[in-house]
């Protein structure tokens, strides 16, 4: 099984596919990978040869920020946004959709599954 920054690669995926695996590595990155290193997008991870899985663990620890050091520069961002008080940093303080979503539905998930409306938090009664 293939290991590339603390994160287990699947064997039987395609190797374009399983280096998303990674945080930080989507498909694009994976495929410019490949193609630097030139292997095959369609060889799957079990069928690497020892020297292929080498070079892509280098390349990817070397050159593509992942895992641990982006989760940081994200955190770091976000911190930032919050304490300049622009507005994408008070939406991250609120809880609340930053990128421009609706709010008035379609937010239940980021405001806790809360129902506003007139019967959602009524008691059913017994009719006698």
């Amino acid at each position: 099984m293939l290991r590339i920054a603390g994160v287990n690669i699947p064997d039987n995926k395609r190797i374009e596919i399983s280096l998303t695996y990674i945080y930080g590595v989507g498909k694009n990155t994976s495929s410019d990978i490949l193609a630097e290193l030139k292997i095959d997008k369609d060889k799957r991870t079990k069928d690497l040869t020892e020297e292929e899985q080498n070079s892509i663990r280098s390349y990817v620890e070397k050159k593509i920020k992942i895992e641990g050091d982006l989760k940081l520069e994200v955190r770091d961002n976000v911190k930032r946004l919050k304490e300049v008080g622009c507005y994408r940093g008070t939406r991250h303080q609120r809880g609340l959709p930053v990128r421009g979503q609706r709010t008035k539905t379609n937010n239940r998930t980021v405001r806790g599954n809360v129902r506003r409306t007139m019967g959602s938090g009524r008691v059913k009664t017994e009719k006698t």
